[in-house]
């Protein structure tokens, strides 16, 4: 089998700079450095377990010669939309109060949404309905109702990350020191609209991303299931590109079955491992593709339980491992162990009765840190783990 690391890919890159002008860039373009994106959506009904899991170096960053063009072109037209365009406003009930809950809960039933930007869909509902008749109230409206979203799920990164970042793109504009209120008001629908289409879009700039990394022949080992990575798996796939997937089980919800279905309907030839076979299987392996709940300040990700296991190994048998994230999940965290992140607990069955004395570990997620990473993938661009701590100042600023 034909195989490539990644530092071969990179030095072509750096040599194809001679032949193009601008081959590489050190960071993303500023004005869409304040751009981000979103996580899982589903039902949280038991408010005892997280709906996290009841649903689910070099000090610069490598961007591909034609980032910004695919970028524009990712936001100018998506094969993969859901068909709801970013001006399209709900009609609420007129003798019903608004609800940012109910409005959140609506836009999550879309399954291809992240919960994150079905948030920022919310949050952008809360102004085009909102009576304050000051900016001040405005603002005050806001902030209470991104309150009541993060508080929705307090264990989701990706839905924190998003309302913070809604709040800081849409409130920090000249619109608040316009004199006519409804001017102000107009510029700060205009905004969130514009910042919930480009989340919207972020999966398929990071699949455009991606695809230089993969190559003919090459092995995938995925863990779970994460609806970025599925979508660079399917432009890789439609590229012609020709690949397999190991899948792990991706236990506890074994999500891992749900991703080789999916990759199964492309034609694309996989492999189920149950998660305990990583290490048995990973000379077979070429890269590594996983998601994110998180990027920390760091460079490390949290993620579902498992993956900071896959990347000891894979860095043990010198294998890259790619992160695909999209930049509404970089979080103002900085985790120094396993045991700093908040808990969440997903239900375990063993299929067997557990005796009541022995104690079952039920965290959903670990953290990995950044030295076992090779490259995040976003929509910000391809960047090294050392450089996110930058990115996440700009984005904050």
């Amino acid at each position: 089998m034909w195989r490539r690391s990644a530092s071969f890919i990179l030095d072509k890159q750096q040599s194809d700079a001679a032949f193009k002008p601008d081959t590489l860039t050190t960071s993303p373009p500023p004005d869409t450095a304040a751009y981000s994106s979103m996580a899982d959506t589903f039902e949280n009904p038991n408010p005892k377990i997280s709906a996290y899991y009841q649903t689910r170096a070099q000090h610069y960053g490598v961007v591909t010669s034609d980032w910004l063009a695919q970028a524009q072109a990712a936001i100018g037209q998506n094969p993969y939309d859901n068909g709801t365009s970013a001006s399209e406003v709900r009609v609420a009930d007129p003798d019903k109060p608004f609800s940012v809950i109910d409005e959140f809960n609506n836009w999550r039933k879309q399954p291809d949404l992240a919960e994150a930007v079905a948030a920022i869909r919310a949050l952008a509902a809360v102004i085009r309905s909102s009576k304050a008749t000051t900016m001040m109230e405005l603002e005050i409206e806001l902030k209470k109702a991104s309150d009541s979203l993060k508080s929705w799920d307090t264990t989701s990164i990706s839905l924190t990350a998003g309302c913070d970042l809604f709040m800081r793109y849409v409130t920090r504009t000249s619109a608040l020191e316009y004199e006519e209120f409804n001017s102000a008001k107009s510029r700060l629908i205009e905004r969130a609209e514009k910042f919930g289409e480009i989340s919207q879009k972020a999966r398929r700039i990071i699949a455009m991303l991606s695809q230089d990394f993969i190559f003919d022949g090459c092995t995938i080992l995925v863990h779970g299931f994460s609806r970025v990575v599925l979508e660079v798996l399917k432009l890789a796939a439609q590229n012609k590109k020709l690949f397999r997937v190991f899948c792990t089980e991706g236990r506890p919800d074994r999500t891992g079955l749900r991703l080789s279905n999916e990759l199964v309907k492309l034609d694309v030839p996989v492999k189920l491992l149950i998660d305990s076979a990583v290490a048995y299987t990973m000379d077979e392996v070429d890269m590594v593709f996983v998601g994110a709940d998180g990027v920390v300040e760091s460079g490390g990700i949290i993620n579902m339980m498992g993956t900071y296991q896959i990347a000891l190994i894979a860095h043990s048998m010198n294998k890259p491992v790619y992160v695909a994230a999209e930049s509404y999940k970089f979080a103002r965290l900085y985790p120094l162990d396993q045991k700093d992140l908040a808990p969440a607990l997903c239900p375990i069955d063993f299929g067997v009765p557990i005796p009541s004395k022995v104690e079952v570990e039920k965290s959903a997620r670990d953290y990995t840190p950044p030295h076992y990473l090779t490259l995040l993938f976003t929509d910000l661009g391809v960047l090294t783990p050392s450089v996110v701590s930058d990115e996440l100042i700009q984005l904050y600023l």
